[in-house]
């Protein structure tokens, strides 16, 4: 298949083709081609179901992948293919290049230990910093992400869930990342300090010109924070483009569903649109289109046949894996 992804630059902070990973046990791959990449200072949002594939994307970046992952493909982080690097490589990858931010924040922290300890740690232990240095950035970074000083000195245990979630955010910046993965970084948080956090990111990504790839399965919070959006659906990119053309523009069924399913404040009362069916398991062998049992558009075709990535007319960088993406959009622009 032919990739999905549109930057061909070689400035890009992540770039992953051909990525198919698979599990002792399964009858498919988890990931199966995937092809995704984040040119740097860009934010790009990973969207789609639970279960699609977009968590283990992401940390194929670190190489943090299940017992007994097979791989194909590349995963590049600059200039380094991360599938082919040693351990100690892949540590000193995740201590400066790349930082993620996972979903709970209480479960990415040592309980017993201080904050401050939690901050300057990694750094100190590598060589790239003091102690006294360590100190010194973490206060700056605690500062911009809007918590006192004083909190290194706390342990987790004795601070909110918000507050937690920006000292991880300021961790992950502690060692000047090229590139930042954020999975669902709000999911544990309320929706005030949701909005927070994400206004939080934004701003900091400006500043520190850093790449970011953040998951979600919020669309709405995607097509606020990122340049450019990737649908995911059973392990396999269907859609990608700009992230105000392909919401505007849906052309994978897929997409188009997962929008009209989106709840809206200015939409009349009534029951929510939602998807029938449910995503193919890893005990199934897929044949042709992956979202042909549950598409309204579905033909013959789109059960035998594998859909191609076929670009939008007139709109640079925008493509999606489906038979009939054509009437995707006019059904969209229809309703």
């Amino acid at each position: 298949m032919k990739p999905l992804h549109t930057p061909d630059t070689q400035d890009n902070a992540l770039d992953i083709r051909g990525l198919r990973i698979s599990l002792p046990g399964t009858a498919r791959p988890v990931l199966d081609g995937v092809d995704l990449a984040v040119a740097s200072g860009e934010t790009v949002a990973l969207v789609g179901e639970s279960g699609s594939g977009k968590t283990l994307t992401s940390r194929s970046a670190l190489r943090l992948l299940p017992p007994g992952a097979l791989t194909e493909g590349t995963v590049r982080v600059g200039d380094e293919d991360v599938l082919t690097m040693t351990a100690e490589r892949v540590r000193a990858l995740c201590t400066g290049t790349v930082a993620m931010i996972f979903q709970d924040p209480r479960a990415a922290i040592n309980p017993l230990r201080r904050i401050g300890d939690f901050l300057t740690e990694g750094v100190v232990l590598t060589g790239a910093m003091n102690h006294a240095d360590a100190i010194a950035r973490a206060t700056e970074l605690l500062q911009e992400v809007g918590v006192d000083a004083s909190v290194l000195r706390k342990y987790p245990s004795q601070v909110s869930g918000g507050m937690l979630q920006r000292v991880v955010i300021a961790s992950a910046l502690m060692g000047d990342p090229s590139l930042l993965l954020a999975d669902e970084p709000t999911t544990a948080l309320d929706v005030t300090t949701q909005a927070e956090v994400v206004a939080l990111l934004g701003r900091l990504q400006q500043r520190f010109g850093t790449a970011m790839l953040f998951v979600t399965h919020d669309l709405d919070l995607a097509a606020t924070i990122s340049d450019r959006v990737y649908v995911m659906y059973a392990g396999r990119i269907v859609e990608s483009g700009p992230a105000h053309v392909l919401f505007a523009h849906p052309r994978h069924p897929y997409t188009a569903a997962l929008l009209a399913s989106t709840p809206r404040l200015d939409a009349p009362a009534g029951r929510l649109a939602a998807i029938d069916g449910q995503p193919p398991d890893l005990r199934t062998k897929l044949t042709g289109c992956p979202f042909a049992p549950r598409c309204l558009l579905a033909t013959e075709v789109c059960d035998q046949q594998e859909p191609e990535p076929r670009a939008a007319p007139d709109r640079a960088g925008h493509r999606a894996a489906c038979h009939h993406s054509d009437h995707v959009e006019r059904s969209a622009a229809d309703a």
